[in-house]
């Protein structure tokens, strides 16, 4: 089960993410983001949080050689690859990968990448590439949950997380505008109420 709060830009949302139960925490390392964080201040608070927290990098067509060396310097456990990269270029990183897919490029994207990859399901959209708030067809998402490990994302709230892992049944959950303030500035209860919720329902499932 994941439970990751995405677009960190603050140690206190970290830490209250943390505190809530969240099992991971990204940071947005594309510059035209509005909430891409430098990878000096992910540092800082990646060096402040528990070990156990998986710490994720999000990355949109980067070089490799840009991505591991700000993994290294961040400290990052994961890397999420949300452009066109290609699974020879993210076999070079040594670090596990997330590869970000949308539905319509869903076929594609899992005949190319290798049968253990992580797949994280957003809403499609080639500007903002994530972090729109437009959730994705849940039935159809369904359908690829059964059959690769998927971490469901676009458009989840605390209202409807709940409903989402019930239809979807997938690996985890990520959320960013869901439970923002602002664009990169998380409100506190929004996260303490999703992260619940979203338990709550994966505990069900049992």
């Amino acid at each position: 089960m994941v439970l990751k709060i995405c677009g960190i830009t603050r140690l206190v949302d970290a830490q209250a993410a943390v505190d809530h139960g969240a099992t991971a925490v990204g940071f947005v390392f594309w510059s035209k983001s509005p909430r891409f964080v430098a990878p000096e201040q992910a540092a800082t608070i990646v060096s402040a949080l528990p070990s156990g927290v998986t710490t994720v990098g999000v990355f949109v067509n980067e070089s490799m050689t840009t991505v591991k060396t700000i993994a290294e310097r961040v400290g990052l456990s994961m890397v999420q690859l949300h452009g066109d990269e290609r699974a020879d270029e993210a076999a070079l990183l040594q670090v596990p990968v997330v590869r970000a897919l949308t539905l319509d490029d869903a076929d594609a994207r899992v005949a190319e990448w290798p049968s253990d990859t992580m797949f994280l399901l957003d809403a499609a959209d080639r500007v903002q590439r994530g972090g729109t708030g437009k959730t994705v067809d849940w039935d159809r998402a369904g359908a690829l949950a059964a059959r690769r490990r998927v971490i469901l994302a676009g458009g989840l709230t605390a209202g409807n997380v709940a409903e989402a892992i019930d239809r979807v049944h997938p690996w985890g959950v990520d959320v960013s505008s869901g439970v923002e303030a602002a664009p990169g500035v998380k409100d506190a209860g929004k996260v303490a109420a999703f992260l619940a919720n979203a338990r709550r329902a994966f505990e069900g499932r049992g």
